[in-house]
């Protein structure tokens, strides 16, 4: 099951390994998603972020919708059903089921590996972005909750 890592605070007053591990899993900038796969070694660089980052498992609906509609290709070139059909040979829910069952690696497949979001609509709870999600904040670890926040998201 793929990860859906994404962003939430900002890089000033980031130790330096910690923003090293930001730039290698390509979440530059606030309200950046990646999407990862259930692997050790991301799982390492996940944990050493965890205070600057909420992630869980993505579900293949929300992927779908996050291509469709924040996907970009080289260029800023928007997506739709038919440039996915023409590039990868399978529709987007198939793509989308590959990459969420890591089969296929996003950084693999023509599209931009990041996806740029909106702040979540309504905001995070009201414990605010410096505290753990576990406590009602908007860091670490959310399980299947992360696909209502892309949702708002998006």
């Amino acid at each position: 099951m793929a990860y859906a890592v994404v962003r939430v605070r900002g890089s000033v007053g980031v130790r330096g390994d910690i923003a090293d591990t930001l730039k290698m899993l390509r979440l530059h900038r606030v309200n950046h998603c990646v999407i990862v796969p259930n692997t050790e070694t991301y799982k390492g660089m996940i944990n050493k972020v965890k205070d600057y980052i909420t992630y869980g498992e993505i579900d293949k609906d929300t992927l779908v919708k996050l291509i469709l509609k924040r996907g970009r290709l080289p260029g800023n070139k928007r997506l739709n059903e038919e440039k996915v059909k023409e590039l990868m040979d399978l529709s987007v829910e198939e793509l989308a089921e590959k990459i969420v069952n890591d089969e296929i690696l996003l950084k693999n497949t023509p599209l931009k590996p990041v996806f740029r979001l909106h702040p979540p609509r309504k905001g995070y709870d009201k414990a605010g972005i410096k505290r753990p999600f576990s406590v009602g904040g908007a860091l670490g670890y959310r399980g299947d909750e992360i696909n209502t926040l892309l949702e708002k998201m998006m």
